[in-house]
């Protein structure tokens, strides 16, 4: 992976741009991944060969993009190791996969006294949901907490996911304190209990292997655009079973196999919950992104990424009043690394990073409970991906010692 870096990053013709003078050093991934040329021109050719609406059509182009939607699915599918494409449903991404679940599900299967458990560091898209679904229901949301160095309670997790808990919800990889979370372990204790297990996989699939099977999740939630694939397109695993016995919340046109006058019938899995015409360029790019990243080996892209988290970790630890959020151990640590600097909001941080060139976020991320939690406000991130190396970690570095120099003398 490291030997391929090079050729890599000339793969991504953004990143070869300066920003302020500098060259640019893109370490907002956890937000959205930049795009290899493969998956542009993936989209090029659709637009200018293929564009036609799918699965209704018996002409040449219809019969042709309905097969690189439809193969774009066995490839996700195959991806995150899924037993088969009807267990993919193809959303908008993370958050409409989330939203389904507990529209459909939730909303079948939960009633008053039930109890949802979560944890405090999820992501809103991972916690409102399931806010609303208890508020509505006038079910329990619980909330599992962290150790000293951000990671998973599960001493907590047994005493909270009990008979009564009917919903566990965990994302697989915290987007603010870069921590892997034990999902195999918590589905087991989930189903221990009668409860199913949902995972957040926004931040997991893009960066390590998962195998849905294998964690024994029963769904698990994705988004294309973290991943090198386009915006606005995403998948949602789902047991057979479960999909089976959950009605769909869209209704209208390619979700239907029979309409009359008072009532209708759906089609099979996985079309029954995909109603109207769906994101078919989203999904032949995202199907050309996991090409993209299969040719490389999510082995290879987590082994790098921890190379560069081993390299760079110490060195902002070293940073005098420069606070990492999550585990000091860079063996614990993913490419999501969360930081405050004494005395300096982090929106001024990140305005003075990308002075010099270094684009990371700055905000709560999506995670206000979390931040409360951790009593901030709001943190900076930088978050590595497979185009990043060692250079780009050193930048960072200089970065923060720049304006930790540049505010400690008083220039503002």
């Amino acid at each position: 992976m490291v030997k391929q870096l090079k050729t890599i990053k000339t793969d991504f013709p953004i990143l070869d741009q300066k920003v302020n003078d500098e060259q640019l050093v893109y370490l907002d991934n956890a937000a959205t991944t930049q795009k290899p040329k493969a998956v542009v021109e993936a989209l090029d050719h659709y637009y200018y060969h293929d564009n036609a609406n799918v699965h209704r059509g018996v002409h040449t182009l219809a019969e042709r993009a309905t097969e690189q939607f439809e193969n774009a699915r066995e490839k996700t599918a195959a991806f995150i190791n899924a037993p088969s494409k009807r267990n993919i449903l193809f959303t908008r991404g993370t958050t409409q996969s989330l939203n389904w679940i507990a529209a459909s599900y939730g909303e079948q299967n939960i009633k008053a006294g039930d109890e949802i458990v979560i944890s405090y560091m999820e992501h809103h898209s991972n916690l409102v949901p399931w806010q609303q679904l208890a508020l509505r229901k006038h079910a329990t949301l619980k909330y599992i907490g962290m150790h000293d160095d951000g990671t998973l309670d599960m001493a907590q997790a047994k005493e909270l996911i009990t008979d009564k808990t009917k919903i566990v919800s965990i994302a697989h990889v915290s987007n603010v304190l870069g921590v892997v979370n034990p999902l195999k372990a918590l589905a087991a204790l989930a189903h221990e209990h009668g409860a199913i297990m949902v995972g957040d996989g926004a931040q997991s699939v893009p960066h390590m292997p998962v195998d849905v099977q294998d964690l024994d999740v029963d769904f698990y939630a994705f988004s294309g655009h973290k991943m090198l694939g386009p915006t606005g397109i995403g998948g949602l695993y789902g047991k057979e079973a479960l999909l089976n016995a959950m009605p769909p919340i869209e209704f209208g046109g390619e979700m239907i196999d029979f309409v009359d006058l008072y009532e209708s019938s759906w089609k099979e899995l996985p079309w029954k919950f995909e109603a109207g015409t769906p994101d078919i360029s989203g999904a032949i790019g995202m199907g050309a992104a996991i090409d993209y990243l299969e040719a490389i080996g999510l082995d290879q892209v987590q082994k790098h990424e921890q190379a560069i988290v081993d390299y760079v970790l110490p060195k902002l630890l070293a940073i005098d009043d420069l606070e990492v959020y999550g585990p000091q151990d860079p063996s614990k640590h993913t490419g999501v690394i969360a930081f405050n600097l004494k005395g300096l909001h982090p929106h001024d941080l990140a305005t003075a990073l990308d002075m010099e060139g270094v684009a990371v976020r700055a905000g709560h991320h999506c995670a206000q409970p979390l931040m409360k939690y951790l009593s901030v406000p709001a943190t900076a991130r930088a978050s590595f991906y497979l185009y990043n190396d060692f250079n780009d970690a050193d930048r960072l570095v200089d970065a923060i010692k720049a304006a930790k120099e540049f505010f400690k003398n008083g220039a503002i």
